[in-house]
């Protein structure tokens, strides 16, 4: 089940949400309950396994952090038995297959592989409950007593499947104490109306045109390839923020602050730039819990170049068990390095130059090419015909305007004026020049689009979930 399939939109939130207001506010036990049976349902549709594999994790990450606080020595031992059973279900259920292959293509050995049934948001949990393990050993956090709710805090289904990764105590406080007043619940439902519609109405939009091209073998030309992967990107976006901004909006709604997950990536002047706006979360993840440990840039130049390195191999690897994903992270890691070379030395600009800002979305759009390619092999025929005029021909021509319908183009437009700070700023001087307007008129906003929404769910079977693999 996912946030834009039917049976979440019209059956599963409906009923949480009017569950769980028909308890009154002072039974938090029995709201906390609720969710937590709730997020068990929503993640086990389907997946029973995965499911109790997720409580398996969540029981170990809980009774070694409980050990880790009783002293030094319990945390000397427990502290890497914590984060290494963890990591060891990740690596067995999603990096076992890929490393067999790899050993069998490499060696010409024909070991057979697990063929385990990877499951979904397992990169996601398994973050969570290492980031708690490591906060609490760190004592960022105290060990929570109550498995219970830290099943919530792991499982909340929310952020369960597509993120933001969010640390413990953020929302340690509301797991005890929370409330949900009648602006925050609106505010809440505002906001996930939005995340739906870039999800629905600009990413599936987009993601049918990409999947289109990068669909295409022979019949590939420089204009489909530049559309596809243009189309790719402003996909992986809509989508990704929009997942974000529905668990942003759910959370609200049930008493919970969550992180922002994007901070319009797009409008970036740099590739590190980017990656401070991109998955916000993750990047905080990696920073925080392998970069900084690694040493980060406090041990020279050279051992900052590797640490980088090795974050970004793991920030590939993390999204998919691919050399896709590999040679994805090592450009941005490569990027990353190159970008800092060259600031050395040179005084901070104020304003980057134009030029900048269009390195940086090229440089996006490449990267994004080998992201969604599924072999290498595969990514550097696209880009033999993204830079040459091979299969360039009228037909070629033709079958690129055929993908561009009126709704395409018009979506399109619209996709990139959303993806800069524009709307906002637009939304925010209304609001202050005449908040009741504003109020009523965004509310009207809302009810369309969520209209639009449900036209959409129910018009098409085309709601791709390309978070699978993570």
């Amino acid at each position: 089940m996912t946030f834009s399939s039917p049976i979440f939109l019209f059956i599963f939130f409906p009923l949480v949400f009017l569950c769980y207001f028909l308890i009154p506010a002072k039974f938090l036990r029995v709201r906390n309950a609720l969710l937590t049976i709730a997020s068990l349902v929503f993640y086990g549709f389907g997946e029973p396994v995965a499911m109790l594999l997720m409580l398996g994790v969540v029981l170990w990450s809980w009774g070694t952090s409980l050990l880790i606080q009783k002293g030094q020595i319990f945390r000397r031992i427990f502290l890497p038995l914590g984060i290494l059973g963890d990591l060891g279900v990740l690596c067995v259920y999603k990096y076992a297959d890929f490393l067999i292959e790899s050993v069998n293509s490499c060696l010409g050995t024909a070991i057979p592989g697990l063929q385990l049934r990877l499951p979904i948001g397992i990169s996601f949990f398994v973050f969570q409950a290492i980031s708690y393990i490591m906060d609490v050993s760190r004592g960022d956090a105290k060990a929570q007593r109550n498995y219970f709710r830290l099943l919530l805090y792991i499982a909340f289904f929310p952020q369960l499947i597509a993120g933001p990764i969010v640390r413990y105590q953020t929302v340690e406080e509301a797991l005890s104490a929370r409330s949900s007043a009648p602006e925050q619940v609106a505010s809440g439902i505002r906001r996930m109306i939005v995340g739906l519609s870039k999800k629905l109405l600009i990413a599936d939009t987009v993601g049918l045109i990409a999947d289109t091209v990068f669909g295409m073998t022979d019949t590939l030309a420089l204009p489909t390839a530049w559309l596809g992967a243009f189309c790719y990107t402003l996909q992986i976006y809509y989508d990704f923020s929009g997942y974000s901004d529905m668990a942003i909006g759910m959370g609200r709604i049930f008493g919970f602050s969550f992180p922002e997950n994007f901070n319009y990536p797009y409008c970036s002047a740099s590739i590190t730039e980017f990656w401070r706006r991109w998955h916000i979360s993750l990047t905080t993840w990696f920073r925080e819990y392998l970069y900084i440990p690694l040493g980060g840039n406090r041990k020279g130049r050279g051992r900052t170049v590797l640490n980088k390195w090795i974050v970004f191999l793991c920030t590939g690897l993390w999204h998919g068990a691919s050399w896709t994903f590999v040679l994805w992270g090592a450009v941005n890691g490569l990027l990353m390095n190159i970008e800092e070379l060259l600031r050395r030395g040179k005084k901070n600009e104020t304003k980057p130059h134009w030029y900048l800002h269009l390195y940086t979305i090229l440089a996006v759009v490449l990267a994004f090419v080998i992201f969604r390619a599924d072999t290498v092999s595969q990514a550097f025929r696209f880009y033999q015909c993204m830079f040459t005029g091979k299969n360039l021909s009228g037909a070629a021509l033709s079958a690129c305007t055929q993908l561009l319908s009126p709704l395409a183009v018009t979506v399109i437009v619209l996709a990139l004026i959303g993806a800069t700070p524009l709307p906002k700023k637009l939304a925010e001087k209304a609001q202050a020049a005449a908040p009741t307007p504003a109020e009523a008129v965004c509310s009207v906003l809302s009810l369309a689009l969520l209209l639009l929404c449900v036209m959409s769910a129910a018009a098409t079977t085309y709601h791709p979930f390309i978070y699978f693999r993570f």
